[in-house]
This record gives structure tokens, sequence and C-alpha cells, in this order.
């Protein structure tokens, strides 16, 4: 089938997801193998993918699930790792990353999914969807494996916005809550407000402000807040959604994914130690398969970008194609269930109920 052809029939009643193909480590051979895997799993998606339009040509022609599945939008100039965010914003309109966000903000494709620069994409996404009104800073949320039945628990922010005040981190929570019930189906998530003690008194002023916003918040907004949490409670089962400023998260989330790493390279070397331990490696083969699938961040990769007219799910820069697939299924996922919708209703009921609460 021509790629004309794969053009007129990509949106035809699919799921639409606008994809950046530029801008992730592994270049655009890793995303379109990505999207094949997703088209394999799931015939309900259609791919708007944005880049140089011959070389993805060449590269969907290779992937026959692709077929009749994607429509190319030729852009020219690619967003790297290095790239100033302000740069972007001045010059960017010719990328495969302003592209990707345009098909979202003229309703052409539900969610968009990008692996490129994170504070290019944070940047651009704010000019081309804007903020919900009433957010002050939106937020990036992402799934850390847990100890809860779910397998996963909601942490944020991770990285959008190094600050936040009280007023922040009531936001947060208030998305946070709505991710929760769309992507993990929580009908009452619990919240836990991330801190160096569970203790009431300890933490920084805004954080314990931010503790009584909260607490007030959660009847009316339907969670359960659990008060003070951990950095061992992240993974833990005490709380369903860890709320925290994009400094703190970003560092907890890059920590985590280094000792994943570290736990993976230490098992090998102890398997591979001697003759016996080899033995002992092929017995326990299934567990150490699950194991490693359960501590995968591929698996869980895409971060969710809260508070704009529209979804963004930013996959790690160095995802390969499990990578981009897990990304996709969660924007998939996100759709299906109405987040932006429910999440833009979610902000405006929080809005319209302070704004009350300053004229009592």
């Amino acid at each position: 089938m021509s790629v004309q052809n794969d053009q007129a029939m990509a949106g035809a009643g699919r799921t639409i997801i606008s994809v950046d193909a530029m801008g992730g480590d592994r270049g655009p051979a890793a995303v379109v193998a990505g999207i094949s895997d997703s088209a394999v799993v799931n015939p309900e998606i259609g791919f708007i993918l944005h880049g140089p339009k011959d070389e993805l040509e060449l590269l969907v022609a290779k992937r026959k699930p692709l077929a009749g599945r994607v429509e190319i939008r030729d852009a020219t100039d690619v967003v790297t790792m290095d790239d100033k965010p302000s740069q972007v914003m001045r010059h960017g309109k010719k990328t495969s990353m302003w592209s990707a966000l345009n098909a979202v903000r003229d309703g052409e494709a539900d969610v968009c999914v990008s692996c490129g620069n994170t504070g290019a994409l944070m940047a651009l996404s704010m000019i081309r969807l804007r903020k919900l009104p009433g957010v002050n800073r939106p937020a990036i949320a992402i799934l850390w494996p847990s100890r809860n039945p779910q397998g996963f628990n909601v942490m944020l922010d991770v990285g959008a916005d190094i600050r936040a005040d009280e007023q922040d981190l009531l936001q947060y929570a208030l998305m946070g809550t709505s991710y929760a019930r769309n992507g993990l189906n929580l009908d009452c998530p619990r919240i836990g407000l991330l801190n160096v003690g569970t203790e009431e008194h300890k933490g920084r002023a805004e954080l314990k402000a931010a503790h009584d916003l909260i607490a007030d918040a959660a009847p009316k907004a339907q969670f359960d807040f659990v008060g003070f949490v951990e950095g061992g409670d992240i993974p833990g089962d005490v709380c369903d959604v860890i709320v925290t400023d994009g400094f703190t998260g970003n560092i907890a989330l890059k920590t985590g994914e280094g000792t994943a790493s570290l736990i993976g390279d230490l098992m090998r070397q102890a398997f591979r130690y001697s003759f016996l331990s080899k033995i002992a490696a092929l017995l326990a083969m299934t567990s150490l398969n699950r194991l490693k699938k359960r501590i995968d961040p591929r698996r869980v990769n895409g971060g969710v970008f809260l508070g704009l007219n529209g979804t963004v799910v930013k996959s790690h820069g160095s995802a390969d194609a499990t990578g981009v697939s897990a990304a996709v299924k969660l924007a998939f996922q996100l759709s299906q269930s109405g987040f932006s919708e429910k999440l833009a209703a979610r902000v405006a009921s929080a809005t319209a109920q302070a704004k009350n609460a300053d004229t009592e």
C-alpha cells in the first residue's frame, strides 16, 4: 500500500496518536519500531508521524503492521537534547516536536508522544496547548513500581518546574488524583505529600501549608489524604499518589532508575560468579525474567504532562522500541478514558471552589 493511501486511512475510526519521530537518542528507527509493536497489539490506534518525510517513508514501509495506520507530516528540523527551551520557542516552528504538538492543538490527534528534550517539550506544550485555566504550574507525572495491588504509584512533579508553593502542591494533588483514577482505575486514591519525615512539625513552611490545604480539599475532591510520607513510601503501599516539587521528584526518579540498573548489574555478576551460580540462574530463569519485567523502566516509560489543554506523554530520551510502545500504550489508555476532559473539569471545579471560599 502506498504512503498516500496510508495517510488517507490512518484515522479511520481510530484513536490517533501524534508521534514526534525525532529527538530521541536512538533516532527515528526506534520510534517507528515502537509504534509498529503498538499497532500489532492494538488495531484501534492510528498515528500521525512527524519528521523528515523521505526518511520516515522508508522506515514505515518496512513495517507491515503500519500499513494503512500512519500519516507522515514532513518536519525538517529536530529539537536536540542540547537545545535550550528559549531557542526552540523562538526558532522551532519547523521542528518535528512543534508539528506533533500542533496536531493535538488542532484536534487532529488525541495525544502527543515525544522522546525529545523535556524542557523544550514542556515549553512548547505550554505555548501550543496552553495551560488549563486555574493552573499555575503544569506537572510531569510518572508511574512508579510499587507494592500496591495496582502495581504502580503515581508521583508528580518529576521535573516540569523545580519550584512549587503550597497552592501548586494542592493542584498537583488534584491532578494526581485524576490521573490515578483514569490511569490506574482507583475510585478514591490515597494522596501522600513527600517530606523528610511523617511528623506534622517537620518540613519547609510551604509543605506545612500544603498539608493543610490538601487535607481540607480531600472530602470534596474525593481522595484520601494520608499526610506526609517519606522517600521509602514512594514504592510502598501507604499511598497511591506521591506529591512533591519537581526538583525533589526528578532527583528521586533518576536515583530510582540508577538503583534499578545497579541491582540488575549486581545480580548478573552474582549469577556468573561460579559454575553453581550459573546453574542456579538457569533454574531461576522464569522468576528472574518476571523480576526483570517488573522493574524494567522501559515498561513503565512515559511521563504525562498535566495541567495543559491536551495530553502529552514524554517518553524517555533513551527509549528503545519497547519503551516507545509502552508510552504509546499509556497515551492510548488516557485517551480512551477521556482523561483530558476529566482533568480539565476537576481543575475548573477546584478553581471555582477556591474563588467561592475567598468571597465568603
